[in-house]
């Protein structure tokens, strides 16, 4: 009997713990990531605006082909939506829409609301921006996910590296983004 008491009380202890250290966690992170790809900004950036194009080179894309795609609105303006559903749960489901467009010859944004619905609900701001460089024959594209996570969540968010997590499959997307656009017939 004493025995089970301990291990009650040590559990709770841990619990107590873990609650406590993700009062210190941040809720929010800002996961970025860069690449540099050889074709003129606005090029770029009339690309990366048209939401339906992320299917040939966005990674939650790639994982599950089979997936249900549905748009709504004019892709590439403000208010499309596109929204997937797949049966992979490591995809689930979830809409993106374009919520801003900021554009100039030298820079460009395309600020978008996404929306997870399956396997965890959440709502994350995102951008695509690009940047003219080395005389606009380079554009340096920046692509970021605010991630949130509700206390206590926040301590699973922080044991799983979230960051790292998030930052690879943009890091990866990026690298096909690289691939795709600097071929002579994308």
């Amino acid at each position: 009997m004493k025995l089970l008491k301990r291990i009650l009380l040590g559990l709770l202890f841990l619990i107590a713990l873990l609650l406590i250290i993700a009062l210190f966690v941040p809720k929010e992170i800002l996961v970025s990531r860069s690449i540099q790809i050889n074709r003129p900004q606005t090029e770029v950036f009339n690309y990366v605006k048209q939401l339906n194009n992320q299917t040939k080179y966005g990674v939650w894309w790639k994982a599950d082909p089979k997936m249900k795609i549905t748009t709504t609105g004019k892709d590439g303006q403000v208010g499309f939506v596109h929204a997937w559903d797949s049966k992979d749960e490591n995809v689930g489901a979830g809409q993106q829409k374009i919520i801003a467009l900021d554009s100039s010859a030298r820079k460009s944004k395309i600020s978008i609301e996404l929306k997870f619905i399956r396997p965890f609900e959440s709502v994350n701001p995102s951008y695509i921006a690009t940047n003219s460089i080395a005389g606009n024959k380079q554009t340096e594209v920046t692509w970021a996910i605010t991630s949130k996570m509700p206390y206590p969540l926040n301590l699973m968010g922080a044991l799983m590296n979230m960051e790292e997590m998030l930052g690879n499959d943009l890091e990866k997307g990026l690298k096909n983004l690289k691939v795709l656009l600097e071929k002579e017939d994308y």
